[in-house]
């Protein structure tokens, strides 16, 4: 039979039994001294010199006592919270959640915690979010895909933030690299008429991504057409706004083989529109989408991609945070921390199958 456990008196005197007890009630128990049980259950690195054995007897009694750690207290002695602030446009277009899985794996390690708020991209909330964020006591804040209209008191990252504010330091893609890849690849496929979808106003990544694109064609030669140009509206994170601006390029008549979208999820709304005016994907038309997000890999067909390492931006972003917090940067750190894309190549693109 299990060993039952022994019963600790609460701090007014009733015993406790199974509910959770305090550090000063478990150190007792354990004839310790609060500051070695702190060092242990915190995993500071001064722990290393306690003997395995102390440290097996500290964990098992915090498991077996229902040990909880009182946070609220522990960030009034020290005056720190551990908490980052997230900023993000929303968070169901995929984009956003995988950034954020790379910026809880990074924080998880450290002991932090952080609250996510989404702006919408309404102008209100990217003036109150911050300020809530602060009255919260975060100590940084990571901002994806949002421009920063704050005073950066506090330790600021942006990821695909492309604005140079004192004290921000950008996570951005080399998009030009993107550009070339892309293209390149339709290029490649014989592919000589593509459409381009350029991105919202409100996005960070508009005006860069669509700059570098057209470059990467005048290169080669294959300068893309006004009309085989459409720019996504609306704020909705759905295919839709894909759907929209395409069924407009094929309103125009204007011919094209190729589709290089956005983004991934305007991409999967592109296809749609193609394939309801009789177009099929990749065999008449090739589509591109952008940053890999989950569901690309499994549409039909899959979606050839460029992808951006957004857990790795995530991950990057929280980790130069934590630097600044403990002082690990210089005086002058480094502003643009840029990652690089990889061409993913499925089905949604082939080889031209006629002259246009």
């Amino acid at each position: 039979m299990p060993r039952k456990a022994k019963a600790i008196p609460g701090e007014n005197g009733q015993s406790g039994g199974r509910g959770a007890v305090s550090l000063k009630q478990l150190a007792a128990h354990l004839g310790l001294s609060t500051t070695t049980l702190s060092l242990v259950l915190n995993k500071r690195p001064t722990a290393d010199s306690i003997p395995e054995e102390t440290k097996k007897r500290i964990f098992s009694a915090a498991k077996e006592l229902n040990y909880r750690p009182n946070y609220l207290a522990r960030s009034l002695r020290a005056q720190r919270t551990h908490t980052l602030g997230v900023l993000v446009p929303e968070l169901s277009d995929g984009y956003s959640s995988m950034v954020l899985n790379g910026v809880e794996a990074a924080l998880s390690n450290d002991g932090f915690f952080y609250l996510t708020a989404s702006h919408l991209h309404r102008d209100d909330l990217l003036e109150k979010l911050p300020r809530v964020l602060v009255e919260r006591q975060v100590e940084g804040i990571i901002a994806v895909d949002t421009p920063i209209r704050f005073e950066p008191d506090l330790p600021v990252v942006n990821v695909s933030g492309h604005d140079e504010i004192a004290g921000v330091t950008n996570v951005v893609l080399n998009h030009q690299h993107a550009a070339e890849l892309g293209i390149g690849h339709l290029y490649d496929l014989g592919h000589r008429k593509i459409a381009v979808l350029k991105g919202q106003d409100f996005s960070s990544d508009t005006e860069v991504r669509f700059e570098t694109i057209l470059k990467a064609a005048d290169q080669r030669e294959i300068p893309i057409a006004s009309k085989l140009r459409q720019q996504l509206e609306g704020d909705l994170p759905s295919p839709e706004v894909g759907y929209a601006a395409t069924k407009k390029l094929i309103v125009t008549g204007e011919k094209f083989t190729a589709l290089f979208a956005f983004n991934d999820v305007s991409a999967i709304g592109a296809i749609r529109a193609l394939e309801e005016a009789g177009m099929r994907v990749p065999e008449d038309v090739s589509v591109m989408g952008f940053d890999d997000i989950y569901g690309a890999a499994f549409h039909n067909p899959a979606l050839t991609t460029m992808r951006q390492p957004l857990f790795e931006m995530g991950r990057l972003a929280a980790k130069t945070v934590l630097q600044e917090l403990s002082g690990e940067r210089n005086e002058n750190p480094e502003r643009i921390l840029s990652v690089e894309p990889t061409l993913i190549i499925r089905q949604s693109t082939a080889r031209v199958s006629k002259a246009v």
